[in-house]
């Protein structure tokens, strides 16, 4: 189903590299949800349309695959204690780790903080340093369960991408607006951005339509932001993030198959979740587990009939994805149109549909 036959093709890192103004990066979604702006890639054809159109481009019997994680407080501001002399210190949660109250975490400065100190935070939240390795330090925290969850959202902050906190703070608003209306399974550290553009009004026109929804989880972690720093992609390896594949959700996406509907992931996140379940063309299994799966031109797609996704950062292995999915060439020129017709760009922009085959 891929459009580049040849794995050679876009294995250099500038492959994927393109100029964006700095001023079409958003800071915050559109309001509503459904009336940002979304580019439709149908083959070679590019229309210019609305969220809300996604309507008029699903047939009824298909089917979304919606990613239903929901995005925890994890960015924390607290301070190292050493004596009279305390230093401000910034940690991510990353995942939690397998040692019950313990997360692996991005600390920031890491250098001032040494292996069994305490870091204080609000909520009556603290966390001590029990190990480091890759730039990451291990934080065993001195709650856990639902005590824990308490402090952290009282504590916490949402963890916007690198990109936009460069440029604001997360505040209150960011609680609603980073997190999907179906959000459940509580553990990402990282929105499935796509999913942001749904709302109550546009799941009613959907349904209506005959669109049917299947739920599955993949926990978005922050190395979905790590930059690739290889020239040849080929030596790139991906993070892992966990994922689940219900029995139940395996038998609705096979079913629609079976019936010819079409199967299409709402984000990049349940697109490698689902590809991962996938044993083969056009089945999908029962799947848990952590998935590395790196997807880039060249890999042959199993499940996905076509795919609703945001615009992605330069040189990332979300832009290697897509180009996958569509073709280099194709996605060129989809960013370029998206471009100079100034789509947002990034976790709060604009949102495009791509259907490498057309339309059913």
């Amino acid at each position: 189903m891929t459009q580049d036959a040849t794995p050679e093709r876009g294995h250099l890192l500038s492959d994927y590299d393109f100029h964006l103004p700095e001023d079409l990066v958003a800071t915050r979604p559109a309001k509503p949800r459904s009336s940002a702006r979304l580019l439709v890639a149908e083959g070679d054809k590019i229309h210019d349309r609305i969220v809300t159109d996604l309507v008029d481009w699903l047939n009824p019997g298909d089917r979304l695959v919606l990613n239903d994680t929901r995005v925890i407080p994890a960015r924390l501001e607290g301070h190292r204690a050493r004596g009279e002399a305390a230093a401000r210190v910034e940690v991510t949660l990353l995942s939690p780790a397998a040692t019950p109250g313990h997360w692996p975490a991005l600390v920031k400065p890491l250098r001032k903080v040494k292996d069994g100190e305490a870091i204080v935070f609000a909520a009556g939240l603290t966390a001590t340093v029990v190990g480091r390795e890759d730039g990451q330090a291990e934080l065993a925290f001195n709650l856990e369960g639902d005590a824990f969850d308490a402090a952290l959202e009282e504590a916490g902050r949402m963890p916007l991408p690198p990109y936009i906190e460069a440029k604001r703070r997360a505040d209150a608003q960011d609680r609603e607006d980073y997190q999907t209306v179906w959000a459940t399974n509580t553990g990402a550290v990282a929105a499935p951005t796509a999913s942001l553009h749904f709302d109550a009004p546009l799941l009613a026109a959907l349904t209506d339509r005959g669109v049917s929804f299947t739920h599955v989880t993949l926990h978005v972690g922050a190395g979905t932001f790590l930059p690739v720093k290889v020239d040849d992609v080929r030596a790139h390896k991906m993070h892992a993030e966990w994922g689940q594949v219900s029995q139940a959700a395996a038998d609705e996406i096979n079913a629609t198959r079976a019936a010819g509907g079409r199967i299409i992931p709402v984000g990049t996140t349940a697109l490698r979740l689902i590809e991962s379940a996938a044993p083969e063309v056009g089945r999908i299994a029962p799947w848990t587990g952590e998935t590395d799966i790196f997807i880039r031109p060249g890999y042959g797609f199993r499940m996905a009939d076509g795919l609703m996704t945001n615009f992605h950062l330069p040189k990332s292995t979300l832009m290697m994805l897509v180009s996958a999915f569509m073709g280099i060439d194709r996605m060129r020129a989809v960013y370029d149109h998206a471009i100079a017709e100034r789509y947002r760009f990034f976790s709060y922009g604009d949102a495009s549909f791509l259907l490498p085959h057309g339309t059913a």
